[in-house]
């Protein structure tokens, strides 16, 4: 398994602008979506997280590292908001800094692989993959998932959605 590369303090800028991985409550058609993300990216389009599971929360789901994938979006920041955008998804996901005890997600840097529907934001091709952030499950909370969690087959979560409807990343 990839090892975490988590980043500085929340809402801090790294050195490197990176996408962002979404997968629950952020996707496109979900409140939080509109919520946060509205106005905020230059692009998005359907991606796949390899090497991880996705559970079922409490009205949202969270990703741990494991054997299967995790579909979702990977959002471009639009231009002049990234630090802002970091900060408000860092708080939204109550990370509080790396491995902080607290946390509910960690933070990490993953290999995502874009859709390959060549979609708006130029995160990559087909059979290509890109490094964008993704909020994990904290420790805690992945240990509490893999002992009694609920996991999500195929590893798409919606909200009664129509799984590949027109709301479907």
């Amino acid at each position: 398994m990839t090892a975490a590369v988590s980043t500085t303090a929340p809402g801090s800028p790294p050195a490197v602008a990176r996408p962002f991985f979404v997968y629950g409550t952020l996707l496109p058609g979900e409140p939080n979506h509109e919520l946060f993300l509205r106005g905020r990216t230059a692009g998005e389009r359907a991606a796949v997280l390899p090497r991880a599971l996705l559970y079922e929360g409490p009205g949202y789901p969270y990703a741990i590292d494991g054997h299967g994938r995790v579909h979702g979006t990977l959002l471009t920041a639009a231009p002049g908001v990234y630090g802002e955008l970091l900060g408000l998804l860092d708080h939204l996901e109550e990370f509080l800094g790396p491995g902080h005890p607290r946390n509910l997600y960690e933070r990490v840097v993953r290999d995502v692989e874009p859709g390959p529907d060549g979609g708006a934001g130029g995160a990559g091709g087909s059979g290509t993959t890109v490094r964008a952030w993704v909020y994990l499950a904290a420790a805690a909370v992945t240990r509490s998932l893999r002992t009694g969690g609920v996991l999500i087959p195929g590893g798409r979560w919606t909200t009664g959605r129509t799984p590949g409807g027109p709301d479907s990343p």
